[in-house]
C-alpha cells in the first residue's frame, strides 16, 4: 500500500514551487507587462506568443489553445507525469519533505515502470562515475582523442566528458551499490540485457546529454579502441522515458539562456562542434543526437528562441562543403515553413568543421565561420544551380526551372520577387524569364487557389511605348514636394537661395522630379526673381502634358497658409523636403551595413559607418533649419 501524500505537504509544493523557473526551463518567456510574462506554448504549434504565465498567482494560461493550470498541472501535461510523481519532483527541487498518511492513495496517477525521478538520478550516477573514470590509466586513449581536438581536462569538466570502462559490469556494479535495481538501469538506458545484464556503453569516450534543466538524461558515446567489436563510430542512449532522440538537443542546458537573449541559434553536427563553439565564444551552439534535424527539434529551438512574429531571430545551420553537407542543407530548407526567424548557413570554404576550425585556426575563426553566414535559400539555390552547366542554353533552361520551383516554395511570399531576381542573375537569363517559371511553379503547386496574377496593361497602338502609371499627385506622401514646388513656381523670391541644396533625389513622384528639372535648367527660384515670365517658360518648357499640366496646378492652387509665405515657411518646406531625402539614404545605408560582415569586408564596413555618422548630423541640421527657420 502506498500512503497518500498529505494536503498540506502538496500546498507547501506550490507554495515553494516558482512557476516561471520551472515554465522557463521549457520556454524562453518576456514580459508582457501587469506582472504577467509571455512566450510561445509548448502545447501546441504557434506563430505569435499567447502562452501567459502569472507568477504571482502560481498559475499559465494559453489563449491560443486553452491549456492552463499550475505548477503542477504544468509538469503533468509537459512530461507526462502522473499527479504524485509531479509533486515528488517538485518536492526534491524545492526542499520539501513529504510525509504520507495511511492508507490506500490514488494509483491510477503513476506511471507504470520505474519512477522518472529514479531514471533521473541513476543517469546522474552514471555520468559522475564516468567522469571519474576519464582520470583512471584505462582512458588514456580517451583523453588523447580530446587533447588532439584541442580539449583540456578543464574543458572536458566543463561538458562532463567521461570514460567508460571496457568491464562490462563496471557501472552496473556501481548502480547496484547506490541501490538501483537492474529494471530502473535498464529502463535508464544504461543497462542491456543479454544472457545477464552488461554495461551498454563499453570502452567509449563519452558525452552526457542533459535536458534543458541540465538533469543528465542520456550519454553519447564515441568509439576510440580499434578493436571495440562495435564498429559504429558513435553509440547514443535508446529511446527512454527520459530520452527521445527527435526532441533533444546536445548543448542545450548550455546554450538556452544565451538562445533567449540573442534570439540566435547556432546548429552544428556534432558534439566536439558544440564543445568547440562554446569554448570559441558562439554560446549558441546545439547539435543533435544521431539523427537529422526535424520538426520536433525546430520546435524545441522555437520555444527558446522565442521565435514569432513579432520578435524574428536567427537560425544558422553549419555544413560540410560536400555532397552530404549540401543534402543536410536541402533537409533544412525543407523545414524552413518551422521557423518566423530568418535561416542562415554558414560553410568553412576549406571544408573544415568548427571543431577542427578552431584546432587550426584558433577560436576568432569559428566566430568568423558564423559572422560570414548566408541566407539558407541561398545556399540551396547556389547549389542547384550549380549542377548544370550554365555555359549551354538548356542548361540554364534546365537551371532556371529548378531553381524558380525553389523560389515558389519560400515562405515569405513578399520576397518571392527580389529571389527570383536573384536568379536571374546567378543563371544568367532575363528577370521576366525567371519570374516566369516561379509563377508556372506556383500554379502546379498544391495550393488549391490561383496565385495572384499582375493586372495586364492596357492594349496600345503599335510602336507607342506603354505609359507610366503613376500614383496621384494629391497622394499625401507627397505633400511636401508638392507644396515646395507651389513655393518655388509662386513665390520664388521667398524661396531664394533656401532652396540652393534641393535636387532632383529631393522628389519621389517622377512627375515633380520633372518639374523641378525644368525648374533648375533655368536657373532655380533665384533667377525668377529678374524674369517676370518665368513660370511660363516653365511650362513652354515641358515636353510631357503631365509635367505641363503639373506646372498649371501647381501655379494656381493656392499655399496651405492664409497670409504671405515667410522665411519659416519655406523653411519647414523647403529643409524637411531634403531631411526625407537624408532619412532615405540614411535607410539604405543602414541595410547596406546589415549586408555587410565587418569580419569579411572592414574597409567598405567602415567607410560606410563614417558616412552614417556624416549623414545622421546632416539630418539633424536640415530638422534644426526646418524647425527653427533659418
Amino acid at each position: 500500500m502506498v500512503g497518500r501524500i498529505r494536503d498540506e505537504d502538496i500546498a507547501e509544493v506550490r507554495e515553494k514551487a516558482r512557476i516561471d523557473e520551472i515554465v522557463m526551463s521549457y520556454v524562453t518567456l518576456r514580459n508582457a507587462g501587469g506582472g504577467s510574462l509571455k512566450g510561445l506554448c509548448p502545447f501546441h504549434d504557434e506563430k505569435s506568443p499567447s502562452f501567459h504565465v502569472t507568477p504571482s498567482r502560481g498559475f499559465y494560461h494559453c489563449f491560443g489553445c486553452g491549456e492552463g493550470g499550475d505548477v503542477i498541472t504544468f509538469l503533468m501535461k509537459l512530461d507526462g507525469l502522473g499527479f504524485t510523481e509531479a509533486v515528488e519532483r517538485l518536492a526534491e527541487k524545492y526542499g520539501v519533505q513529504l510525509r504520507r498518511e495511511d492508507g490506500d492513495g490514488p494509483r491510477e496517477d503513476r506511471p507504470r515502470g520505474p519512477q522518472r525521478s529514479r531514471l533521473v538520478e541513476a543517469n546522474r550516477v552514471a555520468q559522475e562515475f564516468y567522469a571519474d573514470q576519464l582520470r583512471s590509466p584505462e582512458a588514456q586513449h580517451a583523453r588523447q582523442f580530446l587533447t588532439e581536438r584541442g580539449f583540456d581536462a578543464e574543458s572536458a569538466e566543463r561538458f562532463g566528458n567521461g570514460f567508460a570502462p571496457r568491464d562490462g559490469e563496471a557501472l552496473l556494479k556501481v548502480l547496484r551499490q547506490k541501490g538501483f535495481r537492474d529494471e530502473e538501469s535498464v529502463a535508464a538506458g544504461l543497462v542491456a540485457i543479454g544472457r545477464s545484464a552488461y554495461d551498454r556503453f563499453r570502452g567509449r569516450l563519452l558525452w552526457p546529454i542533459r535536458d534543458a534543466s541540465g538533469d543528465t538524461i542520456g550519454f553519447g558515446a564515441r568509439r576510440i579502441f580499434d578493436d571495440d567489436k562495435i564498429e559504429a563510430k558513435y553509440l547514443n542512449t535508446p529511446e527512454t522515458t527520459l530520452y527521445k532522440k527527435s526532441h533533444v538537443l546536445y548543448g542545450l542546458d548550455l546554450a538556452r539562456r544565451e538562445m533567449g537573449r540573442t534570439s540566435q541559434a547556432v546548429v552544428v553536427e556534432g558534439y566536439t562542434d558544440v564543445m568547440a563553439c562554446h569554448l570559441a565564444g558562439v554560446g549558441t551552439a546545439v547539435a543533435t543526437c544521431g539523427t537529422a534535424f526535424g520538426d520536433d527539434h525546430a520546435r524545441v529551438l522555437r520555444r527558446f528562441l522565442h521565435d514569432h512574429e513579432e520578435f524574428r531571430g536567427e537560425v544558422i545551420f553549419t555544413f560540410d562543403g560536400d555532397a552530404a553537407g549540401q543534402k543536410a542543407a536541402l533537409r533544412a530548407f525543407d523545414g524552413d515553413q518551422n521557423f518566423v526567424s530568418q535561416t542562415y548557413v554558414a560553410v568553412e570554404p576549406s571544408g573544415l568543421d568548427p571543431c577542427d576550425l578552431r584546432l587550426k585556426e584558433g577560436d576568432a575563426a569559428v566566430r568568423e565561420l558564423v559572422a560570414r553566414r548566408v541566407p539558407l535559400y541561398r545556399f540551396v539555390l547556389g547549389n542547384v544551380v550549380g549542377k548544370y552547366d550554365l555555359d549551354r542554353a538548356d542548361g540554364r533552361v534546365d537551371a532556371v526551372r529548378e531553381g524558380a520551383r525553389l523560389v515558389s516554395s519560400i515562405r515569405d511570399k513578399s520576397k518571392v520577387d527580389a529571389f527570383a531576381r536573384e536568379l536571374a542573375g546567378m543563371v544568367g537569363v532575363d528577370v521576366e524569364q525567371a519570374r516566369g517559371e516561379v509563377r508556372r511553379a506556383q500554379n502546379r503547386g498544391t495550393r488549391p487557389q490561383q496565385p495572384h496574377q499582375p493586372p495586364q496593361a492596357a492594349p496600345v497602338a503599335s510602336g507607342e511605348p506603354p505609359r507610366r502609371q503613376l500614383p496621384d499627385l494629391r497622394d499625401p506622401r507627397f505633400s511636401i514636394e508638392r507644396e515646395t514646388l507651389k513655393l518655388v513656381i509662386q513665390h520664388p523670391a521667398a524661396v531664394g537661395h533656401a532652396a540652393r541644396g534641393v535636387d532632383g533625389n529631393d522628389f519621389t513622384h517622377p512627375t515633380y522630379r520633372d518639374v523641378w528639372a525644368l525648374v533648375a535648367a533655368v536657373g532655380g527660384p533665384a533667377a525668377a526673381v529678374q524674369d517676370p515670365g518665368w513660370a511660363g517658360k516653365l511650362r513652354d518648357g515641358a515636353t510631357d502634358p503631365a509635367v505641363s499640366s503639373a506646372i498649371s496646378a501647381l501655379g494656381v492652387e493656392p499655399l496651405k497658409t492664409a497670409k504671405e509665405p515667410d522665411a519659416a515657411y519655406v523653411a519647414a518646406h523647403v529643409y524637411r523636403l531634403q531631411e526625407l531625402t537624408a532619412m532615405r539614404r540614411i535607410a539604405d545605408l543602414k541595410s547596406k551595413l546589415q549586408r555587410t560582415n565587418p569580419v569579411e569586408h572592414p574597409t567598405d564596413y567602415n567607410r560606410m559607418f563614417g558616412e552614417l555618422v556624416a549623414l545622421e548630423q546632416h539630418r539633424r541640421q536640415l530638422r534644426d533649419r526646418a524647425v527653427g527657420g533659418r
